[in-house]
């Protein structure tokens, strides 16, 4: 197979092929469009790490039996305002909306709830289900773990201890856009290193630390030899990603192991697994339940336009606040297309092919 150069590909062209691709695989149509759909998202709303690159991962452990199509979350424990589901292992574009569902339909009905989700498989942009939760007037909190999936150097060592422990906040917009905040404890998120190990956005200097000690911007320390006919597996790696924000960053990764990974009951990161999942902690607040719409409306706007009033550090920039780059390039990517990498395209379209579906033709 020749490899294709970079390419720009049409949203929905590619969310297409990736839900017919899902649906060879064995997903149910309404799943594989699901997953597609979120993939794509992922990767017009800029977040390129949690988007279709990982289609030949998701295959590959469908195939090995490490995650399972078309799962319904199971209860544990209903306890009113409290939940403990548990997602069987199955897609997390699945069981992940189920666990929101829920959770918002409980909020909506005692004013707040708490949902913990265990055993789910792995759950894409978190700051989808914020969204999602803002949509409905939800003030929403996520805190994830990724059990197996150890990567990341606690501040002061040098060795792995930490998943890249994502959190995910949400506030409604009151009429206008929410302000969502959604990033990964580690300075730069796993899949930004897949991303950069096919060709795509370099690295940051300092985004990972060998084992010597030695801050550095190369993938191979996570993955160790890169084949560009293989799909990079982060246990072959000597070194770690480091935290963002120094000690700050390692204690809240450390809370998000405790709160969604112990405290939730799926686990919390470390050797041992022989998969990789996520378990996620939520919690949902009815905003209408704290005051009147109008006066939230006013204070939200209020503050927002002051931040964004601050001078920039630099001529002709602008101070942006959490979800305004999302939206932004949410916009421009539906209009022009999603560019990958020529490694990443490869990748993506030879899995569709290997399953008999014809990828799409780039737009440039």
């Amino acid at each position: 197979m020749t490899t294709p150069a970079p390419a720009v590909i049409d949203a929905a062209d590619l969310t297409n092929f990736l839900a017919d691709t899902f649906h060879a695989a064995g997903c149910s149509q309404a799943e594989g469009r699901r997953i597609a759909e979120n993939l794509v998202e992922a990767n017009l709303s800029g977040h390129d790490s949690h988007g279709v690159i990982r289609t030949p991962r998701y295959l590959g452990w469908l195939k090995a039996g490490n995650l399972f199509a078309d799962r319904e979350v199971e209860v544990v424990t209903d306890a009113g305002a409290l939940m403990i589901l548990d997602g069987g292992f199955g897609f997390g574009q699945t069981v992940g909306p189920q666990a929101v569902c829920r959770g918002m339909d409980r909020a909506k009905e005692l004013g707040v709830s708490v949902v913990a989700l265990r055993h789910a498989g792995h759950l894409g942009r978190i700051g989808a289900f914020a969204e999602r939760a803002a949509a409905e007037n939800i003030v929403s909190v996520h805190f994830v773990n990724v059990a197996g999936s150890v990567l990341v150097a606690p501040f002061g060592g040098s060795e792995r201890r930490f998943s890249t422990a994502p959190v995910a906040i949400g506030v409604p917009g009151a009429g206008g856009a929410p302000v969502i905040l959604d990033f990964a404890t580690s300075l730069v998120a796993e899949g930004k290193v897949l991303v950069a190990s096919k060709g795509g956005k370099p690295l940051p200097e300092g985004s990972l630390v060998g084992p010597d000690g030695k801050m550095s911007n190369d993938p191979s320390l996570l993955y160790g030899k890169i084949d560009p006919t293989a799909q990079p597996n982060s246990r072959n790696g000597e070194g770690a990603l480091v935290t963002m924000g120094g000690h700050k960053g390692s204690g809240l990764a450390m809370m998000c192991e405790l709160l969604a990974g112990a405290l939730t009951g799926s686990g919390a990161t470390g050797p041992g697994y022989d998969r990789i999942y996520n378990g996620m902690l939520s919690i949902y607040m009815c905003r209408d339940r704290f005051g009147a719409e109008d006066d939230y409306a006013q204070e939200l706007r209020r503050y927002v336009d002051y931040v964004k009033s601050a001078k920039p550090t630099v001529e002709g920039g602008e101070v942006l606040v959490p979800g305004e780059p999302e939206s932004r390039m949410r916009a421009q990517r539906t209009a022009n297309g999603i560019p990958l990498s020529a490694d990443a395209w490869a990748a993506i379209s030879g899995a569709g092919q290997d399953l008999g579906i014809t990828p799409p033709q780039p737009v440039a």
